[in-house]
């Protein structure tokens, strides 16, 4: 099964991130992400064998104690791109400063020191918490992409995290199907 670590967004926050997407609309080569399925990934696992799954509960748990964070509000807003604006192959709604940022790369921290003494990789970049909005599969539509991205700043709407999720991604012909696995409570 192939896996990740996220912080859901609310039900209540999928028409914002589908406002946000729509501002990308004249964009060619996008692939957008179902905003009811939006999330902020702490860490991928990518193909892990269901025996593992405890294991990796635990070590989440271990993580979130480690952590101490307490649940914070997390506000959504502005966008950004991976890797560069020059080369677009993720475009973003990013983390305000100040509203969980400092709480979410903590999580993030704690959570990847602990998957990797299980054998995971962690990324080999500094983590930035974001939200995924959209894909890029060509440069068709990279100039407006450039263009919103430099002259637009959305706020999304903000969030109380009270919960990670170990999420089970299914590829398929649609998209992705994701399954949360287990909750793990935000305790300080």
């Amino acid at each position: 099964m192939r896996c990740f670590v996220s912080i859901d967004l609310p039900d209540r926050l999928a028409g914002a991130v589908a406002d946000a997407q729509e501002r990308f609309a004249d964009a060619d080569g996008l692939r957008f992400v179902d905003p009811d399925d939006a999330h902020l990934t702490l860490f991928f696992l990518g193909d892990v064998d269901p025996d593992r799954q405890a294991g990796i509960e635990a070590a989440l748990e271990r993580a979130v104690e480690h952590a101490t964070v307490d649940p914070f509000e997390l506000r959504v807003g502005g966008f950004g791109v991976f890797p560069a604006l020059d080369y677009i192959s993720v475009v973003w709604a990013g983390v305000r400063d100040g509203a969980g940022v400092a709480e979410t790369t903590r999580l993030n921290g704690a959570i990847e020191r602990e998957l990797e003494s299980l054998g995971f990789e962690g990324d080999d970049h500094a983590f930035t918490p974001h939200v995924t909005l959209a894909r890029m599969d060509d440069a068709r539509g990279k100039e407006v992409v450039q263009r919103v991205v430099r002259e637009t700043d959305p706020d999304l709407g903000a969030f109380r995290v009270e919960e990670i999720r170990l999420t089970e991604s299914a590829l398929t012909n649609n998209g992705p199907k994701y399954e949360t696995l287990s909750s793990i409570g935000v305790r300080g």
